[in-house]
């Protein structure tokens, strides 16, 4: 191999890294910016429904909550990190969810440049990490693997049902559900980005990880990631309507926050250091690994 090829290779990696942590620092300021005025400024939010309102504000939290997870994500990721990497594309992908709901679901304020600002940012930061390869240690076999691939399955399929729940009835008598017109919503981008992408998003990756595909093993823990912040800023919604005196909130509370711990502790177990295993256990979790795939 050509040790000029070589070097230029990791130049190239180098450079590519150095414009992700630029790219999140970016994604993180500006988020910062649109997260604290939308929860101390009353004018982002003065075209919005009270309950609309609330729920854009519990964003806001689960949105502050993320940048600090993707810059130090990031960071990590340049000192060789590949869980890391692992938890910075989770992150991306978690704020990319959130604003689109922010352009296309909030009244025009002068945030909306920055909204799509955020949403071009990190499309295209999450377009240029394509072409990255994770460290094969990093995607964990075994139970943890399981335990992951069954929780995303889970996750993907309450949702469905409870959004289905809703909408079939809807859909069977002609009227927009009562939700809608709480939120002062057309159609809820929520249902649309849920059931055509992300529940079936989530049920084929936890069922490729469990099959032991690498796309699978891959995509887990950062689709995991994605769980655990969006559930929190579902619960921070949640919890800014029972301090309204509306307790309706209350289950659907209960069961967002067992998604929430039942996700972090699959990411966890699937990014806890590996330690080296006996080569006897190495040589039957390969052939172990070679049955499922």
């Amino acid at each position: 191999m050509d040790p000029g090829r070589l070097n230029s290779k990791a130049s190239l990696g180098t450079r590519r890294q150095t414009l992700f942590v630029v790219s999140s620092l970016g994604i993180a300021a500006l988020v910062t910016l649109a997260s604290t005025l939308g929860l101390l400024a009353s004018w982002p939010y003065r075209e919005e429904t009270e309950n609309w309102v609330l729920q854009a504000r519990g964003q806001d939290i689960g949105n502050l909550v993320a940048v600090v997870v993707l810059v130090v994500s990031a960071i990590r990721m340049v000192a060789g990190s590949s869980r890391a990497a692992q938890l910075w594309t989770g992150t991306l992908l978690y704020i990319l969810y959130a604003y689109i709901v922010y352009a296309f679901a909030v009244h025009f304020s002068r945030l909306f440049l920055i909204y799509v600002a955020v949403l071009g940012l990190v499309f295209y930061t999450l377009l240029a990490a394509l072409p990255m390869r994770g460290d094969p240690s990093a995607n964990r076999r075994g139970p943890a693997r399981l335990f992951g691939a069954w929780v995303l399955i889970g996750t993907g399929a309450l949702f469905a049902l409870l959004w289905l729940s809703e909408l079939i009835p809807a859909t069977v008598t002609g009227q927009a559900p009562q939700s809608l017109e709480v939120a002062g919503l057309i159609v809820n981008p929520i249902h649309v980005i849920d059931l055509a992408v992300v529940l079936p998003g989530m049920i084929t990756i936890g069922v490729l990880a469990l099959r032991g595909n690498e796309t699978g093993r891959t995509l887990a823990v950062p689709a995991l990631v994605f769980s655990v912040l969006m559930g929190s800023s579902i619960i921070a919604a949640m919890a800014l309507i029972l301090a309204t005196g509306d307790t309706s909130a209350l289950v659907p509370m209960g069961m967002v926050g067992a998604v929430v711990a039942a996700s972090l502790a699959a990411v966890i177990a699937n990014t806890r250091p590996i330690h080296e295993a006996p080569p006897h256990a190495a040589e039957a979790e390969h052939r172990t690994s070679g049955k499922e795939a």
